[in-house]
Order: structure tokens, then C-alpha cells, then sequence
């Protein structure tokens, strides 16, 4: 069970280093965006990483408490 505890935090940190930059993204298009169509643009090509960003946390932490849960 320390594998599936271990595996899931590894999991869970990737999801949040995705999270910090889809907001790196974000934040850079809400700087160079000129009108509200090219950061609308801007922000609907970030948002597959950030949806998937927050999947992979999800799952990491699953895997983490159903570890913990598991172990005797």
C-alpha cells in the first residue's frame, strides 16, 4: 500500500505543478491579450490543461486515501 500512497502523491504533484501553469498561462494572456476575443481564444486554449490538471490531482488523491485505507 505505500506504493499506491506514494504513486498517488507523485500523481497529485504533477496535477498541481499543470494547475500552476495554466495559471501562468491565464495570467501571460490576460497581459498580452489586445481585445476580449484574443483572451477569450487565449483562455479556451488553456483550459484543456487546467480541466486535465485538476483530473490528475483528483486521481492522485484517490489513489492516496484509498492507500491509507488499505493499510493495515
Amino acid at each position: 500500500m505505500e506504493l499506491l500512497i506514494g504513486l498517488g502523491a507523485v500523481i497529485s504533484l504533477i496535477g498541481i505543478a499543470g494547475i500552476v501553469l495554466s495559471i501562468i498561462q491565464v495570467r501571460r494572456a490576460r497581459k498580452t491579450a489586445k481585445d476580449d476575443a484574443e483572451l477569450k481564444a487565449k483562455i479556451q486554449a488553456a483550459l484543456p490543461l487546467n480541466l486535465g490538471a485538476f483530473l490528475l490531482s483528483v486521481l492522485g488523491l484517490m489513489c492516496v486515501v484509498v492507500g491509507v485505507l488499505l493499510a493495515p
